[in-house]
């Protein structure tokens, strides 16, 4: 219960400064803003917001702490963060799996997309981030998340229900526990729909946020009994960055509305010069759809697979690594932004396309027709991140001089769909650039102008 002094209200004014990017309200009106607290010159809260895999959620912490400070006679502001997951709303889903929140299938077009190598890697990421985390392996003919996830053995059966195997704190469930070696599935539709069914309804799941189902290839049998089944989240799609990949993940999209399931997004696997790099990112501009990241085509992410132990739990801090915790969190906000009910504010500064690494620097065209060109050195000496510039104080960390004159971005990814993330050819990687703030610092004439008559 929130107290209603004018102190306690002049806080919460000030709060109303700071916005979930993802669902682009302030966290007041979001109800995030939880057991507020006035003692003497000490205010004390705490944010809750729909998912610990928020990206930007010290940012956040650090917004609230200084509008609280600024709210007399306040001097001391102690935030706490926490999460709290909120569910899908469904009686079919509460009927089979009433403690899960969230069922998301990940999904592909065709086979050797690397799709169970992803549905694994973010289940590990999601679950690194705070989240509690289960694995559903539907792809009944072909199992492989037993072997990517170095689980083995058969789940036991406990009060009526099978007890889901754990690896990496993931609570797992496979068609490959329950096969000699050797052996191989060949059933027909009712015999699929039937295994989906109790995998869903047999396993005791318990206290779940997040259900990653990893999917066979195609729109068959599995697909369908499982959008049948029960209301999903949404479902992610998997492509590799070649057209003739994306036409087949295309007619996964397009099974996917036909059974009214949402798409959160797409990610591109695969990523790099075998393949091309882009195909994914410019078929989600086209089309309106989600972009949730690229992952590379890496000789680690194989060797960590066939090991057991996934890239996103094996070696953290790796680039690759780095690269599925990003899609989790994209994925996750899309979840938030999903089950929130709230549609997307459409007043914030929006590109047009997905920006693009020029010779001459960052070209981002926005949906209003301004373009704006970001000299590469430019915008790396404006960036905001922890490193770069003192969260307590909001002075500039970083030192000019020790920034190359040659520097250049490397790599651009999603955050949500509010911001991108950089990564600079001087080594530096915790970079994240909303739009608001691209926006704001557009280096083009016009804009500076307009900056330089605003008193």
């Amino acid at each position: 219960m929130v107290e209603t002094t004018p102190v306690h209200e002049s806080i919460l004014q000030a709060l109303r400064r700071v916005k979930d990017p993802d669902l682009g309200r302030d966290i007041v009106s979001l109800g995030f803003v939880k057991d507020l607290k006035v003692s003497g010159d000490t205010a004390s809260f705490t944010i809750e917001l729909t998912t610990p895999a928020c990206p930007v959620r010290e940012q956040m912490k650090e917004e609230a702490r200084r509008a609280a400070l600024s709210v007399l006679p306040i001097h001391q502001v102690e935030v706490k963060m926490t999460a709290q997951v909120r569910p899908t709303k469904s009686e079919q889903k509460d009927r089979l799996v009433p403690l899960v929140k969230n069922i998301i299938p990940v999904a592909s077009g065709k086979g050797g997309v690397g799709k169970s190598t992803v549905s694994a890697n973010l289940a590990v990421a999601l679950q690194r981030l705070g989240a509690r985390v289960g694995l559903m392996d539907a792809d009944v003919y072909g199992p492989s998340i037993p072997t990517i996830m170095g689980a083995s053995g058969s789940p036991l059966p406990k009060d009526g229900k099978l007890q889901p195997l754990v690896a990496h704190d993931v609570k797992i469930v496979s068609m490959g526990f329950f096969m000699p070696k050797g052996d191989a599935v060949i059933w027909r539709g009712p015999m699929l729909h039937k295994a989906v069914e109790q995998f869903l309804a047999d396993v005791n799941w318990g206290d779940l946020d997040y259900l990653v189902v990893d999917l066979p290839p195609g729109t068959g049998d599995i697909q369908l009994s499982l959008c049948q089944l029960i209301p999903l989240t949404g479902a992610a799609v998997v492509s590799t960055p070649q057209d003739v990949a994306l036409n087949v993940a295309e007619k996964a999209i397009i099974m996917f509305n036909k059974l009214r399931t949402p798409v959160l997004g797409l990610i591109e696997n695969m990523s790099g010069e075998i393949f091309g790099r882009g195909g994914v990112q410019r078929y989600c501009q086209v089309h309106g759809l989600p972009f949730l990241g690229e992952i590379p085509l890496s000789g680690e992410i194989r060797k960590t697979s066939d090991s057991g132990s996934p890239i996103a739990i094996s070696d953290p801090a790796s680039p690759e690594a780095q690269a599925f915790l990003r899609v989790a969190q994209n994925l996750a906000a899309q979840v938030s932004i999903k089950t929130s009910g709230i549609t997307e504010t459409s007043e914030r500064p929006e590109p047009k396309e997905f920006a693009q690494i020029t010779k001459e620097g960052l070209r981002i065209l926005w949906k209003d027709g301004h373009e704006s060109l970001y000299p590469f050195r430019h915008l790396r000496l404006r960036c905001s991140c922890a490193q770069c510039v003192d969260e307590m104080t909001g002075k500039k960390r970083l030192q000019e001089e020790t920034v190359p004159l040659d520097v250049r971005a490397l790599a651009l990814s999603p955050v949500g769909r509010y911001a991108y993330h950089i990564e600079w050819s001087d080594g530096h990687r915790s970079g994240i650039y909303t739009f608001e703030y691209l926006r704001e610092i557009c280096p083009c004439e016009a804009c500076m102008a307009t900056r330089r008559t605003v008193p």
